[in-house]
């Protein structure tokens, strides 16, 4: 079963997002402050399953929850990197640079990707053997995010600058300015009420 916290996250990790991004997203915001989805075994097994990696909840460790948190808090801070991202309530709880990308890389070489084999003297073509299937399943996701972070065919990722949000999206059509239609509704009230606020301020007085 979903633990409460995914259950209250879902709305915010953006089903229409790449996998990578859907992973910072599992910290997220409301009106009560800044969330994570991810504080048990459960959590991850529950996310992996909603993203479609897994039918069913695989059985997840506390090693494999503080491998997704390393590789999320690496994944954000990179985000803000890219992004010039000042949001301080979306600041990553990794502040080195140079420890995330050590951190992604760490975590990617679990992935299974394509290898050179030679068998009775031909070339074929092999993969890597695949680990424990979260660890995999996380390996696949930090491939994921350094093709996100590096690939300049690809759509560029924003902060939503959206008051109170701290989540990060893929800018898939150029004038798209927010995580969500929520977000656009929020940012445009607070954008009239500053304008409005402004213009009574300004406006003469009897």
């Amino acid at each position: 079963m979903m633990g409460e916290s995914m259950r209250a996250a879902g709305p915010w990790v953006l089903p229409g997002e790449p996998d990578a991004i859907r992973l910072m997203n599992t910290i997220w915001a409301n009106r009560q402050g800044v969330h994570d989805a991810l504080t048990e075994p459960d959590h991850l097994a529950a996310w992996l399953q909603a993203i479609g990696t897994f039918h069913e909840p695989p059985p997840a460790t506390d090693h494999d929850l503080g491998q997704a948190r390393v590789l999320r808090d690496a994944l954000r801070r990179l985000a803000a990197l890219c992004t010039d991202d000042t949001r301080p309530a979306a600041m990553s709880a990794m502040q080195d640079t140079t420890a995330a990308v050590v951190a992604v890389n760490e975590v990617a070489a679990g992935h299974a990707g394509p290898r050179l084999e030679l068998a009775d003297g031909t070339l074929r073509l092999g993969s890597s053997p695949e680990g424990p299937p979260v660890s995999t399943a996380l390996a696949d996701v930090a491939a994921q995010a350094i093709t996100l972070f590096t690939d300049p065919a690809a759509s560029p990722m924003r902060a939503c600058m959206a008051p109170g949000c701290v989540l990060y999206f893929v800018q898939d059509h150029p004038r798209r300015e927010w995580c969500s239609t929520a977000c656009g509704n929020r940012a445009r009230a607070a954008r009239h009420y500053s304008r409005h606020r402004s213009s009574t301020k300004d406006g003469p007085t009897s």
